[in-house]
């Protein structure tokens, strides 16, 4: 194990997906838009899942550890700094 720190999950109605995968993208920052929600400068995007399925930086909740999410896994900003950084293209994404 790398790291273990608190995240925000996809809520019931848009859950984050369950399985194996690996990180196939990663931007420092980004728009990110969807049903519900248009969030400028997320910070350390890290895709997982097509579909706009991520983990990154979070700064409009400070709830980790309870669902909050669309789908992607919400972490801190400085959390989701490190994994960035640590974290190569390909990197195995397990989702309990």
């Amino acid at each position: 194990m790398v790291m273990s720190v608190p995240v925000s999950t996809g809520v019931r109605d848009t859950p984050t997906p369950r399985g194996r995968f690996r990180i196939f993208s990663k931007h420092r920052q980004m728009r990110m838009r969807g049903p519900g929600y248009d969030l400028p400068n997320v910070p350390y995007v890290m895709f997982f899942r097509r579909g706009g399925y991520a983990i990154h930086g979070t700064y409009w909740h400070n709830d980790f550890g309870r669902p909050r999410s669309h789908g992607c896994v919400n972490m801190r900003i400085g959390d989701a700094g490190l994994l960035y950084r640590w974290a190569p293209v390909g990197t195995p994404v397990i989702v309990r």
